[in-house]
């Protein structure tokens, strides 16, 4: 098997299918495998998608286990030489599979040739490896939101504590480019250049078989969080190099699976602390600065009121795919609510529009999708529909979960 792909879900049926479809597209003509852990959601989600997707090898788990044991778990069943770990709340383009296997494989060095000296001991042993050159560990992508916002956590570097002192001071936001303050994010590295980047989010990440064989899976003891930035480190620390590749973009809908609540986001700083105390150990003065520095940025993210919708009449506008704007269309007609409460009507133009809802099928990929959400008006709301879903998801706020409209 050439690639394996590996999602995690909990209670994101209608996510999860919108990715499904996408992630077979992007597999066709690949010697390739999709592998589903469900963490126990117990919503229904695996007995409704299990028929849909009957080449999906399902894994349903007893418990909630956690993100990294159940990635782990997939890791178990899977055959692949590259292996990729995908959110459920994602969508790629056709193209991600190729372009992604493609740029791993260029930056893979080739082992010397064969010695044709006949004194030579031993003919087949090309010497040692070269030292300036790494082989890959992991490779992550470029993402955006559900409003096409570009998401900072493409790409990141280690969280020392200086870094760290950096992201919690507001030295970060205020220099967002300084090579000095903003290495959290890497703002000092275009976003649309091919680097190394030490970190790379969870939220998609292709590794390598080798690399995972030589240095282990996710740690177990993270629970959710800070666990690919666990398995970043260690990738380079054994060696490899990690690539931000940003000549395929995704879309990352952003937490869906988990409540944006105070005990979700504590366990996200809780998790910046397990790390920072697994690979830098600080004095107790450090360890007291930047723990109370780490709460309270907690406290303040959960207080945070979410970004209101944005005024604009939530008319819609329906473009994309001939046969899926008449599948919405007349479900549209047929519904007092639409994708929203408050939408009103099909907008006359996209111009006029609160709301754009992207159909996608034959005439019109995700591909398409995706660039056509970047270049859309930021102000107006973006929905999603793929041929053969039987929903229309929409997730353009990051503080606030997506909504769905079930046809």
């Amino acid at each position: 098997m050439l690639v394996s792909v590996i999602i995690v879900n909990y209670r994101v049926p209608y996510f999860l299918e919108l990715c499904l479809h996408s992630v077979r597209k992007a597999l066709a003509g690949l010697d390739a495998e999709i592998i589903v852990v469900d963490n126990h959601s117990a919503d229904g989600g695996v007995d409704f998608l299990r028929p849909l997707f009957p080449e999906v090898n399902w894994i349903v788990n007893a418990e909630n286990e956690g993100f990294s044991r159940a990635n782990n778990r997939g890791l178990e069943h899977a055959t692949g030489d590259y292996i990729v770990f995908l959110n459920p709340d994602t969508i790629v383009p056709e193209d991600f599979a190729r372009k992604c296997l493609g740029f791993i494989q260029s930056v893979t060095p080739n082992p010397a040739p064969p010695s044709t000296d006949p004194f030579d001991p031993d003919p087949f042993d090309p010497g040692p490896p070269d030292p300036s050159v790494r082989p890959p560990g992991a490779l992550g992508v470029r993402m955006i939101d559900g409003s096409g916002k570009f998401l900072k956590e493409s790409r990141r570097g280690f969280p020392t504590p200086w870094v760290a002192f950096c992201k919690l001071s507001g030295l970060t936001a205020l220099f967002p480019h300084s090579r000095r303050f903003a290495r959290y994010y890497l703002g000092h590295l275009p976003a649309d250049r091919i680097h190394p980047a030490p970190v790379l989010s969870g939220a998609c990440f292709w590794v390598t078989r080798s690399a995972l064989d030589k240095t282990g899976p996710f740690d177990e003891t993270f629970f959710m969080y800070a666990e690919d930035i666990d398995l970043s480190y260690r990738l380079e620390s054994a060696g490899y190099a990690n690539y931000y590749f940003p000549e395929v973009t995704i879309i990352h809908f952003k937490g869906e699976s988990t409540p944006k609540d105070f005990r979700h986001t504590r366990q996200f700083y809780k998790a910046m602390i397990q790390f920072r105390r697994k690979h830098f150990p600080l004095s107790a003065f450090s360890r007291a600065l930047i723990g109370t520095g780490i709460w309270l940025r907690a406290a303040l993210s959960a207080a945070a009121i979410p970004v209101p919708r944005s005024s604009k009449s939530r008319r819609t506008w329906l473009t994309g795919d001939p046969a899926g704007i008449a599948r919405v269309r007349a479900a549209l007609a047929a519904s007092e609510k639409g994708p929203a409460a408050s939408v009103e009507r099909t907008a006359p133009d996209e111009h006029h529009a609160g709301e754009i809802i992207f159909c996608i099928g034959n005439e019109f990929s995700f591909k398409s999708a995706i660039d056509a959400l970047e270049r859309k008006d930021p102000a107006v709301n973006a929905a999603f529909y793929a041929a053969g879903c039987h929903a229309v998801i929409s997730s353009s706020r990051r503080n606030g979960n997506g909504e769905i409209w079930i046809l």
